[in-house]
């Protein structure tokens, strides 16, 4: 990036404590309304409710980026994510004041990583972007992980955990957020009206190749989630050991954080676009060898093998569309991805399992691998390559 290193560790900072924050509040909001009754059915709401909101306000929130830049952005994410822990705290015993909470937990993401995103765009060079954006998914990927050890360390061995703490520490963990952005300063390309009054969405799809850029990453993201909830319900069929599984779901997102540290490097070495084809179709391969039955010792490669491959396409898209985007309109550009990526969480694994009906936890990764197969495809007329 051609920014200071205290802004550097400032940015993967927020990236990854903005991850923490959500991937602890979202299992503890769940673990509340268990105690509070709220039925397994209903549990979808809740976690809808997450999304809902920042589907509606992506692409105004990236028009603000551009026009007033990211911090300030970043500031009301961070604020909005100590008000979304003080509400579970105070409101959290009444499930509207979960759902509340969670709204609030989500508009607060939207604004935390549309700010992050669009910063690395303004300030990675041409070349480096794809190091770049590598460097900051790895971040927000420790932040992934780091989160649900919080629980494990306030929720100790119970099946339902004792959330008030966690709801408590969460805002101490935003407040630390929020004075980390005090460190981040927002790039120095233009803003107001004059740099973005011509730059619509409409602009911004007829950009050649987008369509399919934004379809490779809400494929890759849904496969993410399917492999999430289906390699448990595999190892439930088939007999496997919930150690054997946890193991796996670590090896993935290891792997995924490795393939994410070197992309920089992988790409220099491949081409952008030969990477972004190899990784999805090794990640096709690995989740459909691992709904085969098969050796133990060849499971685990395979979903190494798939988690590598799983977390390059979103950093890549990343960089392609910060490359491709106009001056003035980044901000824009990565908001219209995540309103991709959210649309694509809701409809795709909901379409895949209506496909594999009857065909049990084998048949949704299988039929997942055919779509990650066709994508690939589709990727080789992907204008992705640097040189």
């Amino acid at each position: 990036m051609s920014i200071g290193n205290r802004q550097v560790w400032a940015l993967l900072g927020h990236a990854a404590l903005t991850q923490l924050i959500t991937f602890v509040l979202r299992p503890a909001t769940t673990y509340r309304a268990l105690e509070l009754g709220v039925p397994a059915s209903w549990l979808g709401v809740l976690s809808g409710s997450f999304a809902l909101v920042p589907l509606v306000l992506a692409l105004p929130a990236g028009h603000i980026v551009d026009r007033l830049g990211e911090r300030r952005v970043m500031f009301a994410g961070s604020l909005l994510m100590c008000a979304a822990g003080t509400l579970l705290l105070a409101l959290g015993h009444t499930v509207p004041g979960l759902i509340a909470g969670s709204v609030v937990l989500g508009t607060a993401h939207l604004g935390a990583i549309v700010g992050q995103q669009a910063l690395v765009a303004n300030s990675a060079t041409s070349g480096r972007m794809d190091s770049a954006f590598g460097y900051y998914t790895f971040a927000a990927s420790i932040g992934q992980a780091a989160g649900p050890l919080m629980i494990v360390a306030f929720g100790g061995t119970q099946a339902i955990p004792d959330t008030t703490p966690i709801f408590a520490g969460s805002i101490a963990i935003a407040a630390a957020l929020f004075a980390i952005t005090f460190a981040v300063r927002s790039t120095s390309t233009e803003r107001g009206p004059a740099a973005t009054e011509n730059i619509g969405v409409r602009r911004l799809l007829r950009i050649p190749g987008l369509a399919g850029a934004l379809l490779t990453a809400c494929t890759v993201l849904a496969a993410v989630d399917i492999s999430l909830v289906y390699l448990p319900a595999l190892g439930a069929e088939r007999g496997i050991a919930s150690s054997l599984i946890g193991t796996l779901l670590v090896l993935r997102a290891a792997s995924s954080m490795a393939s994410r540290f070197f992309l920089g490097r992988l790409s220099e070495v491949l081409g952008r676009r030969r990477l972004l084809i190899l990784s999805i179709v090794a990640a096709s391969i690995g989740l459909a060898v691992a709904a085969a039955p098969v050796p133990v010792w060849l499971l685990l490669i395979a979903v190494t093998v798939a988690g590598f491959g799983l977390g390059v396409g979103q950093p890549v898209t990343m960089s392609w569309l910060a490359e491709s985007a106009p001056p003035g309109a980044r901000g824009r550009a990565m908001s219209l991805r995540l309103t991709g990526n959210r649309a694509g969480q809701v409809v795709i694994p909901g379409a895949i399992g209506l496909v594999a009906a009857g065909l049990g936890s084998a048949g949704v990764l299988w039929v997942t691998a055919g779509g990650l197969a066709l994508t690939g495809l589709l990727a080789r007329n992907l204008p992705v390559n640097r040189t």
